[in-house]
């Protein structure tokens, strides 16, 4: 596992013309529409969830 998540097609034209970016981790640039953007995991969502000290014990 590489650690870097990559993109399959350029989130505003959708051609897959992709590379890293040297702005650092987590960004890349489209070759086809000249649009740089970055990535990034903003964490798990706990919706439904409820924490153990919470749950009915039945």
């Amino acid at each position: 596992m590489s650690g870097r998540a990559a993109p399959f097609y350029c989130p505003y034209c959708g051609d897959e013309d992709l590379r890293p970016s040297e702005e650092g981790h987590g960004a890349w640039e489209c070759g086809a529409c000249s649009r740089a953007f970055r990535l990034s995991f903003l964490g798990l969502l706990s919706r439904g969830l409820t924490p153990p000290a919470e749950r009915d014990p039945r």
